[in-house]
């Protein structure tokens, strides 16, 4: 018998359209608004975070409540006065994500299956309202990029929480990734430099010493295991190593100390006092413990500080910007999303 074998034309294969990829970049947060009831609310949900405030009890909550809350918002909105935004009606903060993600967007152009956009951890826009519209836009994959380049539980780990707390309440959860920090990283320390560079050489003055003032914590959490300390060491002496400046040209500090509980020292405000006590003239200030400028950049250090030192015995004093959308900036986290990108483009 002969079997005769209907011949089947080949079927092209068709590659499906490539799953969007949501990239999701966040940073501390803001209030909404530079007065005393927005700054209330802002505070309310940063300070009710017990990654920030570790010992949530009944004391805290009573001075939250009863004293915090009633005193502090309208203190720090005159600070947040002094370095508004009044034509966006927003906080720097605000101003500089937005345009990081921006401008990260456009250097992903070719990558039209990339989608990024930004949110707060606190404040607005949410982490919650931001995974929302990428999933709605298509994004079945999702990196988040805490904007911190050095890792603590308080702010590294609470953006995860509440990444986690959001597509805990998801049916269809996208695929998830979360960038490290990026504290020792090449293209980090290296745009630092260039940018610490630049901005002195546009100075009328050369700085004797220059201050790497970063955010501080309590004392007790570095005993528990937060690696925060570490890293921020590990930052500055890369930092020193590309500037060829020893401890006593590029100092380590930290700031913006808040109760009464010992934090990581040497105290910034404190230091910058003896500084100028001691004789130092001249004095710059670098913040590499953020990514955009914000209250803790624009008025504790350059405003506050600068008060301390002059009034000290000072004479000149300048803060240097952080990396914020800079092109040193936004090829530090184009890189660092590549990086964690691989194997999903």
């Amino acid at each position: 018998m002969t079997v005769i074998v209907p011949m089947i034309s080949p079927v092209a294969a068709v590659d499906p359209a490539p799953e969007r990829v949501g990239v999701l970049l966040v940073n501390l947060g803001t209030p909404d608004s530079a007065d005393t009831k927005g700054v209330r609310v802002y505070l309310r949900e940063f300070l009710s975070d017990p990654r920030v405030i570790e010992n949530q009890g009944l004391f805290w909550k009573l001075a939250l409540n009863g004293i915090i809350l009633n005193t502090r918002p309208a203190r720090k909105a005159k600070d947040y006065q002094k370095i508004w935004n009044t034509e966006k009606n927003e906080s720097p903060l605000k101003t500089i994500t937005r345009a990081q993600s921006e401008k990260l967007g456009a250097a992903m152009a070719g990558r039209d299956h990339i989608v990024v956009d930004w949110a707060m951890r606190y404040g607005n826009p949410s982490i919650k309202s931001r995974i929302e519209a990428l999933t709605a836009q298509g994004c079945g994959r999702l990196l988040v990029v805490p904007l911190y380049p050095q890792y603590s539980a308080a702010t590294s780990a609470t953006v995860c929480d509440q990444v986690f707390r959001v597509l805990g309440e998801m049916r269809a959860q996208p695929t998830l990734r979360v960038t490290p920090p990026y504290y020792r990283d090449p293209d980090y320390i290296e745009a630092l430099a260039a940018s610490i560079k630049s901005h002195l050489a546009t100075l009328p003055f050369e700085p004797e010493i220059i201050v790497a003032s970063f955010h501080g914590m309590p004392q007790a959490y570095i005993e528990k295991g937060d690696p925060y300390q570490s890293q921020c060491i590990a930052t500055v002496d890369a930092l020193r190593a590309r500037m060829g400046l020893d401890d006593k040209k590029l100092m380590l500090t930290f700031q913006s100390r808040f109760g009464f509980d010992q934090w990581l020292q040497p105290y910034t405000d404190k230091t910058i006092a003896k500084l100028a006590k001691d004789g130092v003239r001249k004095l710059a200030v670098v913040m590499p413990g953020f990514a955009a400028d914000c209250l803790e950049t624009l008025e504790e250090i350059a405003q506050e500080n600068a008060e301390i030192f002059l009034e000290n015995g000072g004479e000149e004093f300048s803060a240097v910007p952080c990396l914020n959308d800079s092109d040193g900036g936004i090829e530090v986290i184009r890189q660092l999303v590549l990086r964690e990108l691989q194997g999903w483009l």
